[in-house]
């Protein structure tokens, strides 16, 4: 049985214990947020290789699929195959006192805005093309433009009447079909209007029948046709006086090709409806 009693330990021999700091840094281990310098070097390391491949999978990736495309024509063009029709003035409801020029200023001037692309100076410096036939450029890497002056409107030019006819009560509005690039309409495209209720309402067409004619297609795109101008149909809508006040529902189609002009799911493939009131 040993005598020897036991003695307390000195103060500098007494057990040292952790805080809430250390799992911050801890002095003894020199860990970091619990990792050393070495393994967060080499977690870091990890982090920067496994990162750097998945960037340089995603460039590759994307520069292969780049090779593939064309900048100037979609690959995939199937989804729209024919056109849709609008109208200028952009709007779908025409209202206006043919008495008072305030209430007309913004369509007539919607058009004169529109057509100044139109005007026959400017259309001068583009090609006379033959009429009836396709102006196909696939060899050519400038693509030329056929001219469609606005005098062809006639009376839907607002040359002669500036107002186009809204003043008489007899407003003109411009048809014309969205681009397609590649598009070759087959047979003779033109514009048909009908009055969707009963009514004697009569149109005048410029150019004559409203024709699209061919030698303004195909279209090349934005790009390679940056000077395009697509074809117009205008269409005189002859309102007679008992006809004011009255709305008048109107619904224009493209006729005589192979393009849609009947789609439940797009009101506004190969045909397009407004409304005009004139009132007095």
């Amino acid at each position: 049985m040993s005598t020897k009693e036991e003695t307390p330990a000195a103060d500098g021999d007494k057990p040292q214990t952790s805080s809430w700091k250390d799992s911050i840094y801890n002095p003894r281990t020199g860990e970091l947020f619990g990792r050393t310098a070495k393994s967060w070097a080499l977690i870091l390391l990890f982090y920067l290789v496994f990162y750097g491949f998945l960037a340089g999978m995603f460039t590759l990736t994307m520069w292969v699929m780049l090779q593939t495309l064309d900048d100037n024509i979609p690959t995939y063009r199937d989804r729209v195959a024919s056109p849709g029709l609008v109208i200028r003035p952009r709007s779908l409801d025409i209202v206006f006192n043919h008495t008072d020029p305030k209430q007309y200023d913004q369509y007539v001037q919607h058009l004169e805005n529109f057509l100044q692309q139109y005007n026959d100076t400017v259309q001068e410096k583009n090609e006379l093309c033959m009429v009836g036939e396709y102006y196909e450029q696939d060899d050519q890497e400038e693509k030329k433009v056929c001219q469609f002056k606005r005098s062809l409107l006639r009376q839907c030019s607002g040359l002669s009447d500036t107002t186009f006819g809204y003043a008489e009560g007899k407003p003109c509005v411009l048809v014309k079909m969205n681009r397609i690039i590649g598009l070759k309409p087959r047979g003779d495209p033109y514009i048909n209007c009908t009055a969707k209720r009963e009514s004697h309402l009569q149109m005048q067409y410029f150019p004559s029948e409203g024709r699209f004619d061919k030698m303004y297609f195909p279209y090349y795109g934005k790009n390679l046709h940056s000077t395009y101008v697509q074809p117009l149909v205008a269409v005189k809508l002859l309102i007679a006086k008992e006809d004011y006040n009255n709305e008048l529902t109107v619904e224009c189609k493209i006729e005589g090709s192979d393009l849609r002009n009947s789609d439940d799911r797009d009101k506004f493939l190969g045909r397009v409806t407004f409304r005009v009131k004139v009132v007095e």
